[in-house]
This record gives C-alpha cells, structure tokens and sequence, in this order.
C-alpha cells in the first residue's frame, strides 16, 4: 500500500525514461554518444534549458527536410543577430544625434509653454495704457527669454535627477535615461539655453525681469532640486519658482513688483500650483516613494493631510477674487465669475477627494486644475478696470517713428471690448441698465448714478457710502454724463 499514492505522471515519466534508455536501434534515428534517440527524445543545453531537437547541432538526421530546417533555423539566428547589432547602432546614433523630440522632453517644452502662457498672460494684464509705451519686441523679449530660463532650469534638473527618474515608471522613458542624450549633450543645452534666455530678458526687458529669469534658473535647478528628496517644503519653494513667470511678464510691461496687480498675479499661481501639484503627488505617490522623493502624499498614507491641502489652499485661492474686487483691481463680477463659480466647482471637486481618497478623484482635481488656470487668466483680463480705460491710437505710435505697433493693440483692446459687451449682455443687471432703466444710490439732492456702461453691482466706496436705492430713467443718466462732460470741457 506504500506504493498505491504514486501519481499517474511519475508512472508516465518512468516509462519514457525505460523507452529513452533502451538500446535497440530504430530506422530514422540517429544516434548522439551512445544513446539512441527516440521520438520522446529532448536534448538539453549544457546550462540545463531544454532546446528544441529542431535547433540540436551536435547531431544530424538522416532526412533532407530536417538538414533544410536546420540551416533555415541557422540563418535566423544570424539575422537575429544582425537586427540586434543594427538595434545598438541605431541607439548609438540616436546618442550621437538627438532628434528634436528628445531636446524638446529634456527642455520640458509643455512646461515651458505654460510658463510663457503666464508671462504673457502678466504683461498683457497691464492694460492698453501700459502696452502704448511699450512695444511687440518687449512682449517677444518677455516671452521667449521666460521660456529660455525655464528650459536650462528643467534641463539642468533632469541632469541632476537622472538616477532617480530611472527608479521611476512615470520617468523612464526621459532622454537621459535611456540613453538618448548624453549628459555632456543636457548640461551643454542647459547651458546655451540658460545664457541666451538671460540675454534676451537683459536686452529686450529691464533688470528686474531679468534678475528674476536668471534668479528663477538657480531656485528650480538649484534648491528646489536639492529639497525634493530631503524635505517636503520642496513643494512650496517649486510653488515660488512658477509663481515668478506672471511677475516678470508685469514688470517686463513696465510694472512694479509693488503693485497690487503684481501681488495678485503672483498670488493666483502660487496658490494654484498646492491643489495641482497634490493631486500629482497622490496619483503617483508609489512612484515618487520608488524614486527617493520627499512628498507629502509619500509620507501620508490615509491621504488626510493632502485632501486637507488641497482644501485649504483651494479656500486661500477662491477668496483672491473678491480681494481683488475690494482693491478696484477687477470690477466686482470677477469675484461672482471667478470666486463663486469657478472656485466652487473647483472646492467640490476637493471636497469629493476628502471624502474619498481615490486615484479617480485626484485625477478630477489634477484635470480641474489644468482647464482653471487659462479660464481665471482669461476672466481676470476681461475684468480688469485696465481694459475699460480708454486710449487714443495716436499714444500707440513708437516714439521713435520706426514702426506702429498700436494697430495690434488696438485690435486686442477691440476684442476684449467685443467679449465684455457680450458678457454684459448675459448679466441680468446689465440687462436692467441696458434697457429703459438705471440705478443711482443716494436721496434726490446727492445721488451716484452708475453708469450704464458698467455693471451696477459696485463695492465703490461712493456707492458704499450712501444710503438707499431708487431707479432712474436711462434719459436722466445719459443727461447726467452730458452735464458731467460740458463741466468738464468748461
């Protein structure tokens, strides 16, 4: 009974170990050593992998057929081969010669784009009057020496980061760590790019934007690299890096970094980048933890301390809308289009992370963020008072007469008078004064009449101040601007 468990597959390998082993000679078989082979016959390899008897050259059988699939087998391994030696070629030349799709992943040229987009976006805020004596080459000077300095810093930051994004999924298939572009290659274009955008800024700018693009280089490539793995604070100095773009495009347009444009500016993308770059952190945490990255999501298993960041950082930025409102740097819709609207979609697409903590989730708040950016810029410009001031084209004329850039400009202050109009025609209290009706605030001896031009819902301080409401015929209010202007003229 000791011998009744043997399973039928031991009973089925002694037999093909009776039959292999057997030393009668069969026709068609042809012998290796001393052993005959059989048809249940597998020839090993010295290192003990089996090989198929097909690919065997240490014996040959009598049919033609067998010696023809032999050299066929044969001929395939050599073209194996030479595909394998042509693949090393190619990825040597590849090294040699990068394409411009491995320069543009090493420059981060997505990134790039963004940042200029903010640049652009701070230059262009400071309004037609502003732009009349400044000119298209400040504005291209601006542009592209930002997304210079931006490129060498995030070159220089792969160059540093190499061993680590090799650890990484999200960060394999980067220029230098597959071998595409050589770290001589990176620094040399970090470099180059690095002095020209510097020069640019230098040339076509003013000191001051071109200290903070050099300035800028140094922070990402510098501390903010050498934190990431270190502390978690790496964040919030990465937060100051993509806050600068938009304050250099202000300066660059002949603002102060004292103002309460650039203040705001530099405020919305600072407070912008906590709930995208959180979110970030969370999808990829595993990986960041793979790659030897300090993150918050890293260190936050249960994820309360990011869904509370995100959170908190989404509150500080809903209520820069209405900060604006209240320095009379926008007029008080944008704290309704931006501060209510937009940001309260963008506070329940937190608040469903903070109920649960889900990849899907952060990815809602990741992807709400992207679309959030373009859509504030765009409603700040279109809000702001520096848009409603009017200018003579004349003022738009270069001082030295070599070119006019005002035809340009004219045709932006056009457009963002033509979408303000048709904004104003969606606003239920311009459709009020747009009719047969205004408002004035005060008693009948002292009264602000708000013009019909503009959106009555006013936190002025002279509307403020007086007490009461009462409704004007649209006749007396164009009456009033007439008297306003004969005084004026007097």
């Amino acid at each position: 009974m000791a011998n009744s468990g043997i399973l039928p597959g031991r009973l089925a390998r002694n037999f093909l170990h009776h039959v292999t082993s057997r030393n009668n000679t069969r026709p068609g078989i042809a012998s290796v050593g001393q052993r005959r082979l059989s048809p249940f016959y597998i020839p090993r390899s010295p290192c003990g992998e089996t090989t198929s008897w097909l690919n065997h050259t240490s014996f040959s059988t009598t049919s033609p057929d067998d010696n023809s699939q032999t050299s066929s087998n044969r001929a395939a391994s050599d073209d194996l081969a030479t595909k394998s030696n042509t693949t090393i070629t190619d990825s040597q030349a590849k090294t040699n010669n990068p394409q411009m799709s491995h320069l543009a992943e090493l420059s981060k040229a997505r990134l790039s784009a963004l940042v200029v987009s903010t640049t652009a976006f701070g230059f262009l805020s400071a309004g037609p009057t502003a732009l009349s004596f400044t000119s298209l080459p400040t504005f291209a000077a601006a542009s592209i020496g930002t997304a210079l300095c931006a490129s060498s810093a995030a070159t220089f930051n792969q160059v540093i980061e190499v061993d680590r994004d090799r650890r990484m999924k999200r960060t394999g298939n980067r220029p230098l760590v597959t071998g595409a572009v050589t770290k001589e290659m990176a620094v040399g274009l970090g470099c180059l790019t690095g002095t020209s955008g510097g020069l640019m800024l230098g040339l076509g700018t003013d000191p001051i934007t071109t200290m903070l693009g050099i300035g800028n280089i140094g922070l990402y490539a510098g501390l903010y690299t050498y934190l990431k793995p270190r502390s978690e604070i790496n964040t919030w100095v990465g937060a100051v890096v993509g806050a600068i773009p938009p304050v250099m495009g202000w300066t660059a347009a002949g603002g102060s970094l004292m103002d309460a444009e650039a203040v705001l500016l530099g405020s919305t993308l600072f407070l912008w980048q906590f709930p995208h770059f959180f979110a970030l952190n969370w999808m990829y945490r595993t990986d960041y933890k793979r790659g030897g990255f300090s993150m918050v999501a890293v260190n936050d298993p249960n994820g309360d301390r990011t869904a509370s960041l995100i959170k908190r950082y989404g509150l500080y930025l809903a209520s820069l809308p209405f900060l604006s409102t209240a320095l009379e740097v926008t007029s008080p819709m944008f704290s309704v289009d931006a501060g209510i609207l937009l940001n309260g979609y963008a506070l329940h697409v937190a608040s469903n992370f903070d109920k649960e903590r889900s990849n899907a989730n952060a990815r809602k708040v990741f992807l709400t963020s992207l679309w959030y950016l373009p859509c504030v810029m765009m409603l700040f410009m279109l809000h702001s008072r520096r848009w409603h001031e009017e200018v003579d084209a004349d003022e738009m004329v270069l001082r030295d007469g070599e070119s006019n850039d005002g035809s340009v400009l004219v045709s932006m202050q056009r457009l963002i008078n033509k979408v303000q109009s048709k904004g104003r025609d969606l606003c239920m209290h311009e459709a009020i004064v747009s009719k047969d009706v205004g408002i004035w605030f005060g008693n009948e001896s002292a009264k602000t009449v708000i013009d019909g031009s503009k959106c009555p819902i006013s936190l002025g301080k002279t509307a403020a101040g007086n007490a009461g409401s009462s409704i004007a015929p649209k006749e007396e209010i164009i009456m009033k601007q007439e008297s306003t202007r004969e005084e004026s003229q007097s």
